[in-house]
């Protein structure tokens, strides 16, 4: 375990949804990496759960670094979460979106194996899609890292926004792997997309991977506070 004064406050704050399981793999992530660091830590929510991000960023009383568990940019990242941080009395290191890392192409590939994927399979990436032409910027860049990862060719796919959607892309043998922290609404969607014949990977979740991701991202937010 590493461990830093209690100076710091970890926040994990995800997008929300009305699906109790996908809820708690922030809040899991978040109690596995503030013990990791020896830190305060809690998981918060954009919308549709409890804690709301823009509640907590009012309460806390300690310096506070925020690792979005959110996969690209978008206006989550670009608006409503620096308006909460201005509503914060201490300071607050704000960082950016988990993705793309190879981290997360690490885990999914785990996912792919785990649900009888075989190497040779082409692979599709749905992701849940954006207008935001930079998130399209980061799916694309999940999409190279996973192809590295995986050894074969891997095709985007989008369930909104910009991008050709499942049923354009995926065909009968291929393997999909749902470019999705949690289960919920776009999960659903995707096993319903992908058609008969196409094994679909489970959601990333709070995989080990995962962990490692947010504890690293923490570390250097922690340390670009104390440089300032």
């Amino acid at each position: 375990m590493t461990t830093h004064g209690p100076a710091h406050q970890l926040v994990l704050v995800a997008h929300g949804t009305r699906n109790v399981d996908g809820n708690q793999v922030s809040r899991a992530v978040a109690v596995a990496a503030g013990e990791r660091l020896g830190i305060p830590s809690r998981a918060a929510f954009v919308e549709l759960s409890e804690p709301l991000f823009s509640d907590v960023m009012v309460e806390v009383d300690v310096p506070v670094v925020v690792v979005p568990m959110l996969l690209s940019t978008g206006f989550h990242v670009r608006t409503d979460l620096p308006e909460a941080v201005a509503k914060a009395s201490v300071p607050v290191t704000l960082g950016t979106p988990l993705g793309p890392d190879p981290l997360l192409a690490a885990a999914q590939v785990e996912r792919l194996l785990e649900a009888g994927a075989e190497r040779a399979q082409r692979v599709v990436l749905v992701a849940a899609g954006s207008s935001d032409e930079a998130a399209t910027c980061d799916q694309v860049g999940a999409v190279a890292l996973l192809a590295r990862a995986w050894g074969s060719p891997v095709e985007l796919a989008t369930l909104s926004g910009h991008g050709p959607r499942p049923a354009d892309v995926v065909r009968p043998g291929d393997a999909v792997s749902p470019y999705l922290l949690s289960p919920g609404f776009f999960h659903d969607r995707t096993r319903r997309e992908a058609g008969e014949g196409v094994v679909v990977a489970d959601v990333i979740g709070p995989h080990p991977r995962v962990v490692d991701l947010v504890v690293e991202r923490a570390e250097q937010l922690m340390a670009r506070s104390s440089a300032d």
